[in-house]
């Protein structure tokens, strides 16, 4: 019977070859497409779960209270985790400390290269179940070792063992490899660890003494591991005041409290608000969940369209099949079956699609996803997916094809009615408000973009190049490098800073002011920089001027920005005196608000002190008179001579200031790039719609040509219902479109609105998307002669 079945919905196919290719055509998008966002959603969703220790791993973050709200902090200070160990150590299977995450200078003789590397404490292996192909866990505990990746070890040494060989860290500490553990994967928050440290070669019991205040500067990332089943809320209000109980009374102002954020979380949950999680990328895991679904549902649309369209053509089969015996429930499995056969090929086709688009699809979402082929359970939910589909796509085409009586339709008085039409248009309405609310939304997410690229920054990156020294070599030889610097013509200024301007190199609450509330914790960001540093960067002033060596009382003197007037309540800042870490300072100059952190956001309070030993950056200007490839190529020969022994690194200030921007640039591509595949289905059923439609009426278009309607008479009349129809889907998707965007849009503090012209410009384009593809098939029935259409007559 199955086999009878399939026999004949193969015969239908091939029949039916246009109907068919549209079908399968519009069914292997919507399944490539659903496909795709099945593996973006499964890799964000397995994050992290590369350790076995996933359930019971914890970072120990912090809520305060600054400038009058509530901030929460991942950092820590240093003395935390022995406090922690010491006080509720029962609580804990391990407690680690890590620090100095980011990119470190390894070298081995005269092989010196970048890697992300991470200074931590002897359990952190085990805790994190590194995979080790050389070497043991435990290899930390011998504070002059190091463990470095499989990628390291193959830069560095490339098919030699590495063991025991000795790797120079920052040109400070000489570490032995101790052991290889395999590279981490793609999708985990140490993706691209090229190293680990101990923790004692880069912190000492020295650092702790020296420190005046030790649980001030917060620094720290402190990772713990609980016991099985554990009760995270409850653990965090055990801890909750660990470190209030051992801070100054100035920083108790701050109302420190701890609690412990699961590693499950960390990716998919990372933004708060007054001390709340309030979401993160889970947002667009549902988001673009909801967009697969739907982009499926429109090739399922499409085939329920074309299928019941076709029912006067398939209705003396149905009659003929009931007079000879068969049950409805028999004609219910054969349209089943043409369903489920489509959708097979449909699936092999998608499978085909998703292996070919995998690279680009990777690139634009940044992610390694691969087809699992040798995976069970992929081809076992590829089944399950294929059924599923073939069931939703066929099943009103079943029921109300096999609905049919068969006396009606052997008398040959079955009509389908203009009532029969009400449920197409009423599928091709949702069609379109799918496709125009993700048009809309795509439109808003770009704008957003520009929105915020748009925005004032304060400075003027155009030209600016930032330079990772590396070693104080360069800040010792500083005035002799910058002399050279002018030499070359490359350059019309240098400076030194802690860091960039689209960073900040830390926060601070030991400032007071005039009026200051007492009981007020507060939080400014700090920088400290080097005459010139202003100028060389661009800063616009609002009032004062920069540091210059003009001036001795600079040393003692800060440049603020307007978010800092703002918040000390200064009608006339520069002159005012301020208290800095205990020590009178007066402000020179008020510039405008930069943008450090992110674009979409406030901008905190910043202050700019004069510091002659800020070396973490030098900040050249590039002489706009100079191409920069060789003006870069200059500068490197300058910076050679004076630091040998270091790599030149470099990045354009306007780069990374881009680089702000991409978590919301990789979702607006891909939200365009499904937009357009919805498009194309919903015009895919269009299409057939519209080419069964005009084999419908050939024989009114023959007669109205006879009576003089000409080629626009009659490709108006074949139009106006499709354009209704997507007048109607505009006014739908509207409403849901900017209920969802507003939402989207409260996440960020700096944000656009949501424009008229975004709807009428989406309108504008449906419409004619609609008449492009309608057109084809109306205009090639309005040329069709009346006398081949109505010979018959």
């Amino acid at each position: 019977m199955i086999k009878n079945y399939l026999k004949i919905a193969w015969r239908n196919l091939i029949k039916n070859k246009v109907h068919s290719f549209i079908n399968i055509a519009g069914l292997s998008v919507g399944m490539a497409v659903a496909m795709l966002i099945g593996l973006w959603i499964w890799d964000e969703l397995s994050f992290d779960s590369n350790h076995q220790n996933r359930g019971t791993i914890a970072q120990v973050i912090q809520n305060v209270t600054n400038n009058g709200e509530v901030q929460t902090w991942q950092a820590v200070p240093l003395p935390l985790a022995a406090e922690l160990r010491k006080s509720y150590g029962s609580l804990f299977k391990q407690v680690v400390n890590s620090a100095g995450y980011g990119d470190h200078m390894l070298a081995l003789d005269n092989k010196k290269l970048t890697r992300t590397g991470v200074f931590m404490e002897a359990g952190g292996p085990e805790m994190f179940t590194l995979k080790m192909l050389k070497g043991n866990r435990n290899a930390l505990t011998d504070p002059t070792s190091v463990l470095i990746s499989a990628s390291t070890a193959k830069a560095y040494f490339g098919d030699a063992d590495p063991m025991n060989r000795t790797l120079k860290i920052d040109n400070h500490y000489n570490a032995k490899v101790a052991g290889v553990f395999e590279d981490m994967p793609h999708n985990a928050t140490f993706a691209g660890l090229g190293f680990i440290a101990p923790w004692e070669m880069g912190f000492t019991a020295n650092d702790i003494r020296s420190m005046s205040e030790p649980w001030r500067p917060n620094f720290c990332a402190l990772y713990v591991q609980t016991q099985p089943n554990a009760n995270l809320a409850a653990l965090s209000l055990k801890i909750k005041d660990a470190k209030l109980r051992n801070v100054s009374a100035v920083l108790a102002k701050k109302k420190p409290a701890l609690f412990l954020y699961p590693m499950s979380k960390w990716h998919l949950y990372d933004e708060f608000k007054d001390g709340k999680n309030t979401g993160g990328r889970i947002q667009y895991v549902w988001m673009f969940g909801i967009i697969g679904v739907f982009v499926l549902l429109l090739a399922c649309i499409n085939f329920m369209n074309l299928s019941t369209a076709r029912s006067e053509k398939r209705a003396r089969e149905v009659g003929i099949r009931k007079a000879i015996g068969s049950a409805r429930s028999q004609l219910i499995y054969q349209f089943f079956s043409e369903s489920v056969l489509c959708v097979a090929l449909a699936f092999v086709i998608s499978l085909v699609m998703v292996q070919l688009s995998l690279p680009l699809f990777n690139e634009v979402a940044e992610k390694q996803m691969t087809i699992l082929w040798g995976s069970a359970l992929f081809w076992l939910l590829g089944l399950g997916f294929t059924l599923f589909t073939g069931i939703v796509a066929g099943s009103y085409p079943a029921f109300y094809l096999s609905s049919f009586q068969p006396v009606k339709v052997l008398k040959g008085v079955f009509r389908a009615g203009k009532l029969a039409a009400l449920p197409r248009k009423v599928l091709v309405v949702l069609q379109f408000t799918v496709s125009i609310t993700l048009i809309i939304g795509t439109v808003v997410v770009f704008r957003q973009i520009q929105f915020a690229k748009d925005r004032p920054i304060g400075y003027s990156r155009d030209g600016l190049l930032a330079v990772n020294p590396g070693t104080d070599q360069v800040h010792k030889s500083f005035t002799a490098l910058k002399n050279e610097l002018y030499k070359t013509g490359a350059v019309v200024s240098v400076a030194e800073g802690d860091v960039n301007p689209t960073q900040t190199a830390g926060s601070t609450s030991a400032i007071e002011w005039k009026e200051k509330d007492p009981n007020l914790s507060v939080d400014f960001q700090q920088n400290g920089v080097s005459v010139d540093y202003g100028k060389t960067a661009g800063w616009q002033f609002k009032g004062g001027r920069d540091f210059s060596k003009d001036y001795l009382t600079d040393s003692s003197a800060v440049v603020v920005n307007e978010s800092a007037v703002k918040f000390m309540g200064m009608k006339n800042p520069v002159g005012e005196n301020i208290t800095f870490y205990g020590h009178p300072f007066k402000i020179i100059g008020v510039i405008s608000n930069i943008i450090v952190d992110s674009p979409y956001g406030q901008v905190k309070p910043c202050i700019y002190f004069f510091n002659k030993d800020a070396a973490g950056t030098v900040l050249l200007r590039i002489n706009p008179q100079m191409s920069a490839g060789k003006a870069i190529e200059s500068i490197q020969q300058v910076f050679k001579h004076f630091n040998p022994e270091q790599p030149f690194q470099y990045s354009f200030v306007d780069s990374a200031y881009a680089q702000k921007f991409g978590n919301e640039q990789r979702i607006g591509k891909l939200a365009a790039f499904f937009a357009a595949l919805a498009i194309f289905i919903s015009c895919l059923g269009l299409f057939g719609m519209a080419s069964f439609m005009a084999e419908q009426r050939v024989k009114e278009i023959g007669v109205r040509k006879v009576l003089g309607a000409t080629v626009f008479n009659l490709w108006r009349l074949l139009t106006t219902d499709f354009i209704t129809l997507v007048f109607i889907s505009l006014l739908a998707a509207t409403p849901i479109a900017i209920y969802m965007m507003n939402s989207w849009l409260q996440h960020f503090d700096y944000r656009s609105g949501i424009s008229p012209w975004i709807f009428v410009l989406t309108g504008i384009t449906a419409i004619v998307i609609t008449m492009l593809t309608v057109s084809i098939q109306t205009i090639k029935a309005a040329l069709t002669s009346p006398v081949k259409s109505l010979k018959s007559e």
